[in-house]
């Protein structure tokens, strides 16, 4: 594992990354390829993200037959995201099992408050505990990173009932770490932009209806096909809220481009569109939440 991981790290060249931050992210590696190799089994909560599907493709090197990844297809998972994992998954020979959530059957979830993706995640988990139960695999774990525990994500108080393990962040990996080793190990996912579920686009207090997912899903892709990379459409009933990455706006402040974007958004079915000139932001849905919330999130865990 030594020499692989020495094998697999930025060039000390590199834009993103020196000799010190080369050396660092070396022991972070072995931390986890340590943590994971004392595991007797373990089963990866796998989206096909960069985190997950890292984390994935480690715990099999290192466990082999002893790991599964495990996908949860529901409507929030656009196909898009769902093609691409499983082809993830088969390009590294990683085993997988597909499984059926029901998580927009909960009222808790429907309802959309700004714990909407706890309940999420205390479905898969639980579903998870039953597969596991059933194959006999002891251990859980997903793709937490060190970042994302500065973030509000609800869903981690879900895997800390749930007794799931976070080895990325354990070992001290961030996001900006985890592409650089992915982009080394020659996966070509290790610069995929963020795709968190589609009910994230749905603004909190909206009912998530897999109508709803279908519409936020047609819209995006279209976008896809305008030939954008990093987007989101946030969707406010009737009003779509178009977020595009900075770097790629310029290409959206054309008339032509415009009145394009508005054609293939009212094709999807939302009356009015608007394009958010902050540009694309990751969690955007986040800002409308007031400090109290977030504060007493971030307070419980701090305190527990």
């Amino acid at each position: 594992m030594a020499a692989y991981a020495q094998s697999h790290l930025p060039e000390t060249g590199d834009a993103e990354s020196g000799p010190n931050r080369a050396a660092d992210t070396a022991l972070k590696l072995h931390a986890l390829e340590a943590r994971l190799g004392l595991l007797g089994s373990l089963m990866v909560a796998y989206s096909g993200g960069v985190d997950s599907a890292f984390l994935a493709a480690t715990a099999h090197r290192v466990l082999g037959s002893r790991m599964i990844a495990v996908l949860a297809d529901s409507p929030s998972l656009a196909r898009r995201d769902f093609e691409q994992a499983c082809e993830f998954a088969r390009a590294q020979g990683i085993p997988l099992r597909i499984i059926a959530t029901e998580e927009l059957s909960r009222p808790e979830y429907q309802r959309n408050d700004a714990h909407r993706c706890f309940h999420c995640k205390d479905e898969l988990f639980g579903a998870m505990e039953t597969l596991g139960a059933s194959l006999g695999f002891e251990n859980i774990a997903y793709g937490m990173n060190v970042d994302d525990t500065r973030d509000f994500r609800p869903g981690q108080r879900a895997a800390e009932e749930h007794a799931v393990l976070a080895p990325l962040a354990e070992a001290g990996l961030t996001k900006i770490e985890i592409r650089a080793l992915a982009k080394a190990a020659g996966y070509s996912l290790w610069d995929r932009p963020a795709a968190p579920c589609l009910s994230s686009r749905v603004e909190y207090g909206r009912a998530v209806t897999p109508e709803i997912l279908a519409q936020v899903e047609k819209a995006e892709e279209s976008l896809r096909q305008l030939g954008f990379r990093e987007l989101r459409v946030r969707h406010h009933g009737e009003l779509a809220r178009v977020e595009i990455a900075r770097a790629e706006l310029p290409s959206a402040l054309t008339m032509e481009m415009l009145d394009a974007i508005t054609a293939a958004l009212k094709l999807a079915g939302f009356q009015y569109v608007t394009l958010d000139c902050a540009g694309f932001r990751s969690g955007a849905m986040n800002e409308v939440l007031g400090s109290t919330i977030l504060s007493v999130d971030v307070l419980a865990k701090r305190s527990a």
